[in-house]
């Protein structure tokens, strides 16, 4: 063990042990210490959560990538493209594709007893992903969809069931356009799901892909477009513009052109916003280290100012500035440290109730989420302990030169 070492621990100490005026200072310290840290892990918490919660929302709707009709990807009623098996294959093995879903869109106007409704019919098919919308499930069961026949099941929003009055096993009649025709279909309700995204909870009802086929005298290879998810959301952009290059050469046997959009081009203002939330966060992490190192400054200084004497004797021995100045930092080390294992406790731990709990609320009408959500990540905390030392102890390089300003011959005199 070094010499500084030693002198530093024993300051520590006794500092501990109240042999002398410090501790206040140093308690104020230690607390603001662990305050911003606690605020700095619930801000990259929340704020990670936050964009994960509302990103897995967006995307459990319409995939990472949609593949469409060049002419009718700002329409509901989409220009149908017709998906060969070896598109399939194709797309299947491209980098990065993990699933490759079939879906078409209908607008219809719901009747009931009571009120008339407009709503989006997104039909699927067999092959459908339920996860996330499984998930978001409130009563009842998700639709029964085969391939060999024409299913009237459908699910249906929380938002739209308590517009119309409808509760699950209800049924409903809902018309269609279709040319100059208007077509009427009946539909029985399977289930409700509500996923608090209101853009899509107020329009959006899952049914079989094959009532859209039928209702638009598509055959069976027709569908409105294809939905892409990716193995890593991290390489969206790169994988949008290889397929973009590799699809617009084509055509189907419509004489199509595939166009290809990722989700944050679909939609742009939720994923601006979501960015706005790191700039937040990094002026959070800001501040929070400047409270914390101007709270360790004055905490350093007071104790150099009161070890004067011992820094007159060290002197008085042959102890260089450097060296002594080495003590105190790691004095300062010894302190932050602690405030970190305090910050840790606090944050971790309010992290740990709400994620049991859920404890703090949130207005989904406005955040799309009824709970504040919080992800723990093991690196991002060690990040942040890490990055919180060391700015802080290069924050207290300047102020341990007080050290140089003390004189020997004046500390030892007064003693």
């Amino acid at each position: 063990m070094s010499v500084e070492l030693f002198i530093a621990r024993h300051i520590y100490r006794s500092r501990e042990e109240g042999e002398n005026i410090s501790p206040p200072a140093i308690r104020v310290a230690v607390a603001s210490m662990a305050l911003g840290l606690a605020v700095m892990l619930l801000s990259v918490a929340v704020g990670v959560g936050f964009k994960k919660e509302v990103r897995n929302k967006v995307i459990g709707f319409g995939g990472h990538i949609q593949i469409s009709a060049f002419d009718s990807n700002l329409s509901y009623e989409m220009r149908p493209i017709a998906v060969s098996d070896s598109l399939l294959n194709a797309l299947q093995n491209f980098p990065n594709i993990a699933k490759v879903e079939k879906f078409a869109m209908k607008l219809g106007i719901i009747k009931t007893n009571e009120e008339s409704f407009e709503a989006l019919f997104k039909g699927i098919d067999e092959n459908r992903d339920w996860t996330f919308i499984g998930s978001q499930l409130k009563e009842g069961r998700l639709p029964a969809v085969k391939a060999d026949s024409t299913s009237t099941e459908v699910l249906i929003s929380q938002y739209i069931a308590d517009k119309l009055l409808l509760k699950t096993g209800d049924s409903f009649l809902s018309y269609f356009l279709s040319g100059n025709d208007v077509r009427a279909r009946k539909f029985t309700i399977s289930g409700i799901y509500q996923t608090n995204f209101q853009e899509y909870d107020k329009q959006l009802i899952f049914a079989d892909i094959n009532q859209i086929r039928r209702l638009n005298g598509w055959d069976e290879d027709m569908v409105g477009g294809l939905e892409l998810t990716l193995k890593n959301f991290d390489y969206l952009d790169a994988t949008t513009d290889a397929l973009y290059f590799d699809l617009q050469s084509t055509a189907d046997r419509l004489g199509n052109v595939m166009f290809t959009r990722s989700v944050t081009q679909m939609n742009p203002m939720i994923f601006d916003w979501l960015s706005v939330l790191d700039t937040n966060v990094w002026v959070i992490l800001a501040l929070m280290l400047l409270v914390a190192g101007f709270s360790m400054i004055s905490g350093l200084m007071i104790i150099i100012l009161e070890r004067a004497n011992m820094i007159g004797i060290l002197k008085a021995m042959g102890q260089d500035n450097s060296s002594i100045r080495k003590i105190f930092l790691y004095v300062s080390g010894f302190i932050i440290v602690r405030g970190l294992v305090w910050g840790n406790v606090i944050g971790l731990g309010i992290c740990v109730l709400q994620r049991t709990t859920g404890l703090f609320r949130m207005n989904p009408e406005i955040y799309y989420l009824k709970e504040v959500p919080v992800d723990i990540n093991v690196w991002a905390i060690l990040a942040l302990n890490v990055g919180t030392l060391v700015i802080t102890l290069l924050m207290l390089i300047i102020p341990s030169y007080l050290v140089s300003k003390i004189s020997p011959a004046k500390t030892i005199r007064f003693e």
